[in-house]
């Protein structure tokens, strides 16, 4: 790589037009610095001109001006590259949708003339009433559902007789997969786009759910199929799955048999098993198919095992079509179409067995949205601050979900048996006296589990909630641990990661004033889960009147708290966690599942705000349409299922049920009582709840910083689009730098009450968590240096510019800034109300 530079210094005599070359070597001397620090300060780079003799007869300023044109082409680089890979897949997004456009317009065709086919029809059935000598042309005209084939029944050892099933599967699967067999109708909220989840449909007047969607993905085919048939690595309700066969076909494919568990979704209802036929070939186009169905005594093949107090579903021809994509990567095509025997559940929890919505959303867009998250920890842009890798955090989310399903069911299998009620068959208590079967590999390092004499114990309760969205319950549960959980509990919890859980007989729960820090450990792509860890401040325990004061630790599972995701299980679990948090530590989860019962209406909901910024559209991969207030009124039922999970030993087990079964019975009202404070009101459905005392609505907190940094500086902090507070709000979350609002308190550490998304990005935090932050822990020695010496500056002419600095995240992690500007907020009375920063530039180190 060869420059043109102009030579300055002792050869300035030369003419200006005059340029030279670096050297190659003097290239690699420059690259190799720049490899380490692409930004050096004038001292280091006057340090390199002394320690390298090659670069002595270069200029301080030519050498800088070297940098900064080395910048500017790897910057042009990563857009160059960022720019193929958008065009790569608006190409095969087109595509796709040019094929689904396709598809529809066929579809409009065959409605068109079946409805002047139906016209016809009728008006020749006026003619033809009295004729009663044969039947009526109305009801020759109308469409007979064709019987569903007998199959004679095929033998396991036949391989001849199992490729046929396997041959009709894929004839079955593939129309489904393409649109053509189905009456598909585009799920709500989904919009197709470069950055979008994908085109996601659910059945309609079809026997049996289906569902149905397609996207992109940066893995090749082989991978993509892969990672789908491990069910259980995304699949959050299968159990088990095991694969009992495997045949090999002569086109190169294999048939598997495989049985699968999956778990019930409440305490209501029983679990589900499958005995099916999978079947994985290529196509000729370069296609892979993987396509699966259930093996019935109608469809033929051998018969597979049963298990008690499981009832057996069934799998329509379902699976994976795995389409090359031009440049790399793959088009995926997914479709679930289950029968899962709804009628043998009480009326009242059938919908969530025949609402194809959910069906969508717990295994379809699973699938989909799994591909995608791998495929973007494979291109390296994840960035944990953690110091886990994303698999190990993947697994840690597995594992409490696991936990909460095993809970929740208390298979027999897995040594739970019902205790003795107290008379009152409200909450159930199972207990488990061999743990090991629940733990697993991770027993060995809680010496407390490994205990003789003890187990653990469950109390699981079931409820049905009325106008409740699950959505926002779930976000208030996770905000706001206060209003429902004791931390007696939650230390009595934590002790079981010690040596030896303390004796309920002879302690007293204390509660100790401490507050309440999340730190964000990963998220997904579209933000609909996110796993963090729970630091409970300064909580304790009391033992023969000695205080042990400490902080706890909960590592915490959120999801389905988008209000705008249809049919979307809203879920809070959580598990003590030993603070050196290592991979393998042991969890007994609990938590809360909320599952709507009843769809929501096809108007979106409006925003309800339970914080400052709670309504903003933030990072999602589907559309939030705006709704119109007088519409919003909702009228769905949920059911709430409750699990906490105790260790206990067996001379203390009925002590320990007492307390989990009384416990649980005032989460519950607790629970209930957040659940009618924040239902929609009957009379005024459109209001939204009420925001904390002496706390401004986030619209006008958006219009004081704005008002008072153009007041002060006399600039614009950003431009809008007219003066509505609404676009102002939003041009301010989605500003590039990070803006962030500390309190006025004269008698202690200013604290962050409000931060844009830049903000939350750079401090790795949530709004939740961003009122534990002090400002003295963010900013480093140099950086309060200079805020001190420039503080009478902001008070006096309202702002002040602070030079570049290093400062630090919630997560330990250095971030560097160009520049920072701070400034006075002022209310509407021209008083102050807080301060204001902006960090320019931003970036971790």
């Amino acid at each position: 790589m060869a420059l043109c530079v102009q030579k300055e210094g002792k050869n300035s005599q030369m003419d200006s037009s005059k340029y030279v070359r670096y050297t190659p070597e003097q290239v690699e001397a420059l690259e190799r610095v720049y490899s380490e620090c692409p930004k050096p300060s004038s001292l280091r780079r006057q340090q390199l001109i002394r320690e390298c003799p090659i670069l002595a007869n270069i200029e301080p300023k030519q050498i800088k001006v070297w940098f900064q044109n080395r910048r500017c082409r790897e910057k042009q680089r990563k857009e160059a590259s960022r720019l193929q890979t958008v065009n790569r897949k608006l190409t095969a997004m087109n595509k796709l949708l040019m094929e689904e456009n396709d598809r529809l317009q066929k579809q409009v065709s065959q409605l068109v003339y079946e409805n002047g086919y139906m016209r016809q029809q009728l008006q020749n059935a006026s003619v033809t009433t009295t004729d009663t000598s044969c039947e009526s042309v109305v009801t020759s005209g109308q469409h007979q559902p064709n019987p569903t084939p007998q199959h004679p029944p095929r033998d396991a050892n036949n391989p001849a007789g199992l490729l046929s099933i396997a041959e009709d599967t894929l004839a079955e699967f593939l129309p489904k997969a393409t649109g053509t067999a189905v009456d598909w109708v585009q799920m709500l909220g989904m919009k197709p786009g470069p950055d979008s989840i994908g085109i996601v449909a659910v059945s309609h007047n079809c026997s049996g759910v289906a569902a149905r969607a397609c996207g992109l993905v940066s893995l090749e085919p082989p991978k993509v199929a892969e990672i789908l048939k491990d069910r259980l690595s995304w699949f959050r309700d299968c159990r088990s799955l095991d694969v009992l066969s495997v045949l090999p076909t002569g086109n190169g494919g294999t048939i598997e048999l495989i049985y699968m568990q999956t778990y019930a979704p409440t305490t209501l209802a029983s679990a589900r098993d499958f005995w099916t036929l999978r079947y994985t070939t290529g196509l000729e186009d370069g296609s892979l198919v993987v396509c699966e169905r259930s093996l019935t005594s109608s469809i033929g093949g051998p018969s597979g095992p049963t298990t008690p107090n499981f009832v057996r579903a069934e799998i329509l021809p379902s699976g994976y079509l795995i389409r090359p994509c031009e440049g790399g990567g793959s088009i995926i095509h997914i479709v679930d179409h289950v029968d899962l025997d709804a009628w043998s559940v009480p009326e009242v929890l059938r919908p969530l067995y025949e609402s194809s919505k959910i069906l969508a959303q717990k295994m379809t867009l699973s699938a989909l949205r799994h591909i995608r998250q791998v495929a973007h920890e494979a291109s390296g842009e994840v960035a944990y601050g953690s110091g886990h890798q994303p698999a190990v955090l993947r697994t840690f989310s597995q594992r409490l979900s696991r936990g909460f399903n095993d809970a929740v069911n208390g298979f027999a299998d897995d040594g739970w048996s019902l205790m003795n009620s107290d008379g009152v068959e409200d909450v159930t208590i199972v207990v488990n006296s061999s743990p090991g079967k629940l733990l697993g590999g991770h027993l060995t390092s809680c010496a407390a589990f490994c205990a003789p004499g003890g187990g653990v114990l469950c109390a699981k309760a079931s409820m049905l909630l009325q106008n409740v969205p699950p959505a926002l319950l779930v976000r208030f549960l996770r905000e706001h641990r206060s209003e429902w959980a004791d931390c007696g509990i939650d230390a009595f919890s934590a002790a079981s990661l010690k040596g030896s859980p303390y004796s309920i007989a002879g302690s007293r729960f204390g509660r100790f004033a401490g507050g309440q820090v999340a730190l964000p450990l990963a998220q997904t792509l579209e933000r609909e889960e996110l796993l963090e860890v729970i630091r409970l401040e300064s909580h304790g325990f009391t033992h023969d009147d000695g205080v042990l004061p400490r902080d706890m630790y909960l590592l915490q599972l959120c999801s389905g708290v988008d209000e705008n995701a249809v049919g979307a299980c809203a879920q809070l679990v959580f598990a003590p966690i030993d603070e050196s948090f290592a991979d393998d530590a042991p969890l007994l989860p609990s938590g809360f599942r909320v599952i709507p019962l009843e769809s929501k209406s096809d108007i979106p909901t409006g925003n309800r705000t339970l914080d400052l910024a709670s309504s903003l559209e933030v990072g999602s991969g589907v559309t939030r349409p705006c709704a119109d207030a007088t519409t919003n009124e909702y009228n769905l039922r949920s059911v709430l299922t409750i699990a906490f999970q105790f260790t206990y030993e067996n001379h203390l087990r009925d002590n320990v049920a007492a307390m989990a079964r009384q416990y649980v019975r005032s989460v519950i009202a607790s629970v209930q009582r957040v659940a009618m404070a924040i239902a929609p009101s009957r009379l005024s459905p459109h209001i939204a709840s009420k925001t904390p005392p002496g706390s401004p609505e986030a619209l006008t907190l958006a219009r004081w910083i704005s008002r008072s940094y153009r007041l002060h500086t006399g600039m614009e902090l950003f431009r809008a689009d007219g003066q509505a507070s609404e676009s102002v709000l939003k041009l301010m979350w989605y500003h590039s730098d990070a803006i962030m609002c500390c309190s006025m308190k004269a008698s202690a550490s200013p604290v962050f009450t409000f931060a844009n998304q830049g903000g939350l990005d750079m401090l790795e935090t949530t709004l939740v968590a961003l009122q534990d932050i002090i400002l003295d822990k963010v900013l480093d020695e140099n950086g309060r240096k200079a805020l001190c010496s420039e503080f009478p500056k902001v008070m006096q002419q309202g702002f002040a510019y602070l030079p570049a600095g290093i400062c630090t995240s919630s997560m330990g992690r250095p971030v560097s800034y160009e520049q920072a500007v701070a400034w006075k907020v002022l209310n509407e009375e021209e008083c102050p109300h807080c301060f204001a920063f902006m960090f320019v530039n931003w970036s971790f180190v």
